[in-house]
């Protein structure tokens, strides 16, 4: 079996965004916990390393790239200042999450 065999998978969810404040104040989206064993599971295919997974994320009709952190027993994904923007959220905020494993060729 390839590693990109049962590429691309796709997750759809809705989950609260949250504010780490660390050295450089930061903002994610955790991954409902129900979808962190496949994750660990397609990291093994498409982890360029530390376990980050990356996936193409959609919220609020705004499209990105990023990689999903590994964190405790589950993934964060990382919202970048552009998104926020773009999307106008902030940490409290409810956002809809479409994200695609896998389909990410660049």
């Amino acid at each position: 079996m390839s590693a990109r065999q049962g590429f691309p998978v796709r997750f759809e969810f809705d989950a609260e965004v949250i504010e780490w404040r660390g050295p450089s104040p930061f903002f994610f989206v955790p991954i409902p916990g129900r979808y962190a064993e496949e994750l660990r599971r397609l990291a093994k295919a498409v982890s360029y390393g530390w376990g980050v997974v990356p996936v193409e994320a959609v919220i609020a009709g705004a499209t990105f790239t990023t990689s999903l952190f590994p964190k405790d027993d589950g993934y964060l994904l990382p919202l970048k200042v552009a998104v926020r923007r773009k999307t106008n959220v902030t940490a409290g905020d409810l956002v809809a999450v479409a994200m695609t494993v896998g389909a990410i060729q660049r």
